[in-house]
């Protein structure tokens, strides 16, 4: 077998994780939509998958619009600050507060008294009140109506408490707005029950939905502004909101999202494929597929590299560096990979001081992940080398180190190709995980665009045909390449 072959393919593996690292560093910064501001950098946290107040405007590029968004860049305006808007899911708002990655959290998030205990808040610049969203063949005014029937509200949300108390009724909770209306567009629930914002949006937009009022003294909730315990920003914040509210600045924007009506669009009827309703997505979806591939790429030679060191620890006759392989694939394995990354993403602010970016995050989560089931691969893939090898290099003087890395380990990945190339088809299915810290991959990015258009099928097909096109290519890439491998023989 030709070593210096094998030899020279890891060492432009190193260079490529370097190189890759650095695309990732600069490709995981936040997306970010800049204020008229030009003095220091104010981050605002937001969940964009709840529209009007913030949502990804897929078809106009992929930036985070909506009400919460303007005001934001108007307060920024005011107090001369720099605005950077950072995605995140609504969970994890709380915590990249606490972490100080972003500065404020706007995402119509209440200001509970259980919130209160771990963030300050401003003053409120939103009262919302609940409403029954239906098909308009199904309009129901009051909650009396929906008695026996099946209700969707948001998981979570101050909607569960509105219907906790209905007595016959199928109460069905789903994590995401979008999901509801899908929902009920499917005839899965008769109604759902939203706020009168995000129900005006949706049936503004769709002209087979309907919605009313629930005339309750306790169906609203205020809006306000987080800060972690004891920011600055917190009165700098309200002042302006109190200009905003007193000049009617605060009103303007509210009226340009709610106070007008949309065109809706006609109703679609639940048969058949339109994928000509995609074409204004396509650039997104192309986006997508390049931060999976970058993601996938950096989280692979991570992970074989760092997999090959645990494989040279297991074998090695140093027992700590044995027993630290061992404790680390034991961890690794044993733990969800969701929830290393979760705590990678977070714990790195808070520890060492560093805003890790978020797809950087993503790679090296999944890199030291993927590295802890590698390491058996590489390892098993060694010790199948004929013993007989090992033997003759030592009788020849042929230093350890160097027996290692020119003669066994070519060797060892020659025969554990197909299950290096299983591992990247892995890494590239599993990628849908980073959406949980942000990262907008591909699949995320289809879900996007599923719940602005209500398309149920067609975004989810096309990723998938991307998915399958990206692995046939993998797969073809590693076969040429054992083909080259075993003429080097």
């Amino acid at each position: 077998m030709n070593n210096k072959f094998v030899r020279r393919i890891i060492v432009s593996l190193v260079c490529a994780i370097l190189i890759a690292g650095c695309w990732l560093a600069i490709a995981g910064q936040p997306a970010s939509a800049a204020g008229q501001g030009g003095g220091k950098t104010i981050v605002m946290g937001t969940s964009p998958d709840y529209p009007p107040y913030e949502n990804v405007d897929a078809a106009g590029g992929g930036e985070i619009v909506g009400l919460d968004i303007d005001i934001a860049k108007h307060i920024a305006d005011k107090l001369g600050y720099k605005l950077q808007i950072a995605g995140s899911d609504f969970d994890g708002l709380i915590a990249a507060l606490q972490s100080r990655r972003v500065d404020f959290v706007m995402s119509a998030m209440s200001a509970t008294e259980e919130r209160k205990k771990s963030v300050d808040f401003s003053d409120t610049y939103y009262n919302a009140r609940n409403t029954i969203v239906s098909l308009k063949k199904h309009s129901y005014a009051t909650l009396d109506d929906l008695k026996d029937k099946r209700i969707g509200v948001q998981l979570g949300s101050t909607q569960e408490s509105v219907v906790a108390g209905m007595k016959g009724a199928q109460i069905t909770k789903l994590s995401k707005i979008p999901d509801l209306m899908q929902s009920l567009k499917a005839d899965r629930i008769d109604a759902a029950i939203v706020e009168d914002a995000v129900a005006a949006d949706y049936a503004g937009t769709n002209a087979d939905l309907h919605f009313e009022m629930i005339p309750a003294e306790d169906s609203g909730e205020g809006y306000a502004i987080a800060f972690p315990k004891g920011s600055p920003y917190t009165a700098e914040f309200n002042g302006v909101l109190q200009e905003m509210k007193a000049d009617g600045a605060l009103q303007a924007i509210i009226d340009n999202w709610f106070g007008t009506e949309k065109e809706a669009e006609p109703a679609v009827k639940n048969r058949g494929l339109d994928f000509k309703r995609l074409e204004p997505y396509v650039g997104y979806l192309v986006r997508g597929t390049y931060v999976t591939l970058l993601f996938t790429l950096v989280s692979a030679l991570f992970g074989f590299i760092w997999g090959g060191i645990l494989s040279l620890f297991k074998i090695s006759n140093v027992a700590p560096l044995r027993w630290f392989s061992t404790v680390y694939t034991s961890i690794f394995r044993g733990t969800p990979l969701l929830l290393q990354l979760l705590i990678i993403y977070y714990a790195v602010p808070q520890l060492f001081g560093y805003t890790i970016p978020a797809l950087l995050a993503a790679g090296l989560a999944f890199g030291l992940n993927s590295a802890a089931y590698l390491s058996e691969t590489i390892r098993g893939g060694i010790l199948a080398v004929d013993k007989g090898q090992r033997e003759a290099a030592l009788s020849l003087g042929i230093p350890y180190r160097t027996m290692m890395v020119s003669i066994i380990f070519p060797q060892a990945v020659k025969n554990i190709l197909p299950a290096l190339v299983n591992e990247c088809v892995a890494l590239l299915k599993e990628s849908s995980l980073v959406s949980v810290i942000a990262v907008a991959d591909l699949l995320f990015r289809a879900s996007v665009i599923r719940s602005t258009t209500f398309l149920a099928f067609e975004p989810l097909l096309a990723a998938g045909a991307i998915y399958y096109v990206l692995v046939l290519i993998l797969t073809s890439l590693a076969r040429l390449l054992e083909r080259r491998m075993r003429r080097s023989d």
